[in-house]
């Protein structure tokens, strides 16, 4: 992949890419392209940020109100 990305090409690529999949030269071609490309980095940015406020959310235990309410739908069902 030593040609210039197209952006939809990067897009296509990009949960790979941030998740450390790609080959080292497809891997390069994308991090060349988004230095270059804002739009492509901002969704870069965007994908990190989320998946780290998501990570985050999975670690905050739910207020015993929502868990007894939970339960109570859970048991009436």
């Amino acid at each position: 992949m030593t040609q210039d990305l197209r952006c939809e090409e990067v897009i296509d690529k990009l949960l790979e890419y941030l998740d450390r999949e790609l080959d080292a030269e497809t891997d390069e071609a994308l991090a060349r392209h988004m230095e270059t490309c804002r739009a492509c980095f901002t969704r870069a940015e965007f994908e990190r940020k989320l998946r780290a406020r998501v990570n985050e959310t999975g670690k905050v235990k739910a207020p015993e109100s929502l868990r007894r309410r939970v339960r109570a739908i859970v048991e009436h069902y």
